[in-house]
């Protein structure tokens, strides 16, 4: 039975090129899914962040037709605007969230998929995407300080590395902050891991505003 990850992982691989076989085209997937928007994310640290503030909502992306959609970098996401934006694509409606520093690459992606007025319509209205200052991470940082951050680390078992991590030279010189950053990163899945954990310490009130931004601009309940 078809299913979401079916249709990421076949638009992931019409995407870099390759073949859609074996399995159903994409836009039969995306039919039979009731696909109408993909959130177009950097990486799976994101992903999981999204996932995370989902569930605590109480939302089912997945039956809204929303699909969460890691690309694997923000230089992909021309590829994948031009698959499932307006036609030839799929003509999905399309949102985002990324890095400062990749802002132009979305702002290119989503600014070409703008979709097409219909009859007796208004012009179509650009694709939006939300812009975090330093990226994701730094964003869940601020939010919810320092201190917080270094007790989650603790709780999950990570104390011990982190503080090792902050007496490298080049860790020197810079904020508890960026070295925060700095240190999910440094081991394979340890964004991906906190990037949930992170989410799941916010107060519902107190959300980084791209995320939030994000959310609002999703069609759920429609």
């Amino acid at each position: 039975m078809a299913d979401m990850r079916a249709f990421r992982e076949a638009v992931t691989l019409r995407a870099a090129g390759g073949s859609e076989e074996p399995g159903e085209p994409v836009r039969e997937l995306a039919a039979r899914l009731s696909v109408r928007t993909a959130v177009l994310l950097e990486g799976l640290s994101d992903a999981a962040a999204v996932d995370a503030l989902a569930e605590r909502r109480g939302l089912d992306l997945e039956s809204e037709g929303i699909c969460v959609l890691p690309m694997g970098g923000a230089m992909s996401v021309g590829r994948f605007a031009r698959l499932l934006g307006p036609s030839p694509g799929l003509g999905l409606h399309l949102t985002g969230l990324c890095d400062e520093g990749e802002r132009r690459f979305y702002a290119r992606a989503l600014a070409g998929a703008t979709p097409t007025a219909g009859p007796g319509e208004g012009q179509g209205q650009p694709q939006r995407f939300f812009v975090c200052s330093a990226d994701l991470e730094d964003e869940l940082i601020r939010t919810l300080g320092v201190a917080r951050v270094e007790e989650i680390v603790r709780a999950q078992g990570d104390l011990r590395a982190l503080q090792t991590f902050q007496q490298q030279p080049a860790q020197q010189g810079r904020t508890a902050r960026q070295q925060l950053r700095r240190f999910l990163g440094t081991k394979k899945g340890r964004k991906i891991h906190y990037g949930r954990a992170l989410v799941e310490a916010l107060e519902p009130d107190r959300v980084p505003a791209p995320l939030d931004g994000l959310f609002g601009e999703l069609p759920v309940g429609l």
